[in-house]
């Protein structure tokens, strides 16, 4: 195969991972993003350092490089580029159609919604205050709050009182990725679980799904996954059915991630969905599965023959949150401690910079398929904690 030259768009720690995986498959990665020493760039072979909100600068890289493929990782982009790129006869992973229609809440939702007639929560938009405290009324407290453009949880919050939708509001312009200044306002499923249903769709083979991953969030981010969730063989059937009607209407080759609230009583809601690797599908990186998220991931986007996806072991993780603001690179302890324990293991980001609940690493933990998934669970974050940023 002839080496591919990857335009990566986003160099955090998801893709790092990915720039990792391409590599072992003899790729050349350009990572990008707004700061310089990212995580992906410490590991990539050449990089670049530019607001990826600015079109032009965007479209200069893309003519500096000459990439044959280009792999968003980050929502905030000036998506609507990417379509010229394709045009140019640029690979955009998935498409430049699904990556434009997923990065903003407002598109995906709509699509899911009003056009595939997908069970989703009952929402509404609003580009000013009163128009989300009207929305609000309608909806019902309690109700969740989102920028439509934001990542791991930026913005969202859950009101319960109204007193409380002032705050929730200047929380969500605050999070904001890009600039688009609205939100939308969600009904509160009160579901009995929350599950990410990593799914593969393939430029010439069937999409395929890895075993379901449960994930624990708060204010909107993930703390804690696992892997595999229990999952009624219905409620699994319904969700794999939806994330392939979605991913269909998207198109494109690569990995995704689809999120589902699960309800005994109300069944399957579809939540979100990312067109790439998922902060939750981290607990791959214990071997739960043949081939890791981020191993997925380049195979789809390199087009290269993915047989099947097979469970092999039981797994957790837990993240490292810095508790602390600094502008020098950090430090960390109790490494030692957190592998101390049989079938665990850690993954620093590299972020040079830390500031309060950052996400700096996570701890992973693994065992055999039918081990107590709750027990393992416990270990991971008991691990977790142990680590420390300290300066």
């Amino acid at each position: 195969m002839k080496q591919k030259k990857i335009l990566l768009l986003g160099s955090g720690e998801l893709g790092k991972e990915f720039t990792i995986a391409a590599k072992r498959l003899g790729q050349y990665v350009i990572a990008c993003d707004h700061y310089a020493e990212a995580p992906a760039m410490q590991v990539a072979d050449e990089c670049e350092v530019f607001s990826m909100l600015d079109g032009d600068a965007l479209m200069k890289a893309v003519h500096r490089h000459q990439p044959d493929i280009i792999v968003p990782e980050i929502e905030a982009i000036r998506t609507e580029r990417l379509y010229d790129c394709e045009k140019e006869g640029i690979q955009v992973v998935p498409s430049a159609h699904a990556v434009n229609f997923t990065m903003n809440r407002k598109a995906i939702r709509d699509l899911a919604a009003k056009e595939l007639g997908i069970k989703t929560a009952r929402y509404f938009y609003a580009s000013t205050f009163e128009e989300m405290k009207e929305a609000a009324t309608q909806i019902g407290l309690p109700c969740v709050i989102k920028p439509l453009m934001s990542s791991s949880g930026k913005g969202q919050s859950i009101v319960k009182e109204e007193k409380d939708l002032k705050q929730a509001w200047d929380y969500a312009c605050e999070g904001s990725r890009g600039d688009i200044m609205e939100v939308i306002v969600e009904e509160f499923i009160h579901f009995d679980s929350e599950i990410t249903l990593l799914t593969v769709t393939q430029k010439n083979g069937p999409t395929l799904f890895c075993a379901p991953i449960g994930h624990v969030q708060k204010n909107g981010d993930y703390q804690e996954s696992f892997q595999p969730a229990i999952v009624s063989p219905e409620h699994l059937a319904e969700a794999q059915a939806i994330a392939d009607k979605v991913t269909r209407a998207l198109t494109g080759a690569g990995l995704w991630g689809v999120e589902f609230f699960l309800s005994h009583t109300q069944g399957v809601y579809f939540s979100e969905l990312s067109p790439r690797p998922h902060d939750t599908g981290m607990v791959t990186l214990s071997n739960t599965q043949n081939l890791n998220e981020f191993e997925l991931h380049a195979r789809a986007v390199l087009g290269l023959p993915i047989p099947s996806i097979t469970l092999e072991k039981a797994g957790a993780s837990a993240v490292i949150l810095s508790d602390k603001k600094s502008n020098i690179p950090p430090a960390y302890e109790g490494i030692e401690e957190a592998l101390a324990l049989p079938c665990t293991d850690i993954r620093i980001f590299g972020k040079y910079t830390s500031r309060i609940r950052r996400r700096m690493g996570v701890v992973l933990a693994s065992a055999p398929i039918g081990s107590d998934i709750n027990e393992l669970r416990s270990k991971c974050k008991l691990q977790a904690s142990k680590v420390k940023v300290i300066n």
